[in-house]
């Protein structure tokens, strides 16, 4: 039976205060494999926090990380779009972000730093692809419906090269109708990622739109809405891939 250690752990980037959510069985006492959640745009949130605990009850030790600083949350999406901005445009700083969350992790007791991993939802699907992009020693990620795109109300992000020390893999989970991610964003990760020698593999899921994951998700005049089906297959999808990929 699982004992559910779960704690707000704070680590930082420079100076600035970060806070984490972390889960992982305390009864187990020898290192295990982990995976790094990278919240959607709104924040280190209760969907962040809830998936952290579905894997920990997989046995891995999970880690919610905070892109923002001191934990910062929001429920309103003008907002929320700011605060994702400088992270968006500037991949170089997504990627410090993430990279600092990733090192604290690594540094766990209870980690085996050979088996890493990242999962990550909308924005955090980004996150997920840059953390491995960015050469980080982990063996692979999961992007659940993320964006893909390096441009935004017509302006372009500053991108940085795939790493030539990247080495993890990636599975990509994605709605075949989700509007934030048009079909020529996809064909360029997918010709990037070939280019790089990326190990990489890609489930489109028919009929759906972005945030399918998200029972919250209820708007399809802007493209979001909740797909049980796809929820499920996609999660099952991660499962399946992490199971192969910290095998010994």
């Amino acid at each position: 039976m699982i004992s559910m250690h779960t704690e707000t752990i704070t680590y930082f980037d420079g100076d600035l205060p970060l806070k984490g959510f972390m889960a992982f069985d305390g009864k187990v006492d020898h290192p295990r494999p982990a995976v790094l959640i990278a919240p959607a745009f709104r924040g280190l949130d209760d969907f962040a926090r809830n998936k952290a605990l579905q894997l920990a009850q997989f046995g891995y030790v999970a880690l919610a990380l905070d892109m923002y600083g001191e934990g910062k949350v929001t429920e309103d999406l003008e907002e929320a779009g700011k605060l994702m901005a400088p992270f968006y445009f500037d991949r170089a700083l997504l990627q410090r972000r993430a990279l600092a969350a990733f090192d604290y992790l690594s540094g766990y007791k209870q980690v085996d730093k050979t088996r890493m991993g990242a999962i990550g939802f909308c924005f955090g699907g980004l996150v997920a692809i840059e953390l491995v992009r960015s050469g980080a020693p982990l063996k692979g990620a999961v992007s659940f419906h993320g964006v893909l795109g390096s441009s935004l109300q017509g302006k372009s992000a500053k991108t940085v090269p795939i790493s030539p020390n990247a080495s993890g893999s990636l599975l990509i989970l994605h709605g075949h109708d989700d509007p934030l991610v048009p079909p020529s964003d996809v064909l360029a990760m997918q010709e990037e990622l070939n280019g790089a020698g990326i190990d990489w593999q890609m489930h489109i899921y028919g009929g759906t739109t972005h945030a399918f994951t998200n029972p919250k998700a209820k708007s399809p005049e802007n493209g979001t809405l909740y797909s049980e089906k796809a929820d499920r297959r996609s999660w099952q999808a991660m499962q399946n891939y992490f199971d192969e990929l910290f095998s010994p």
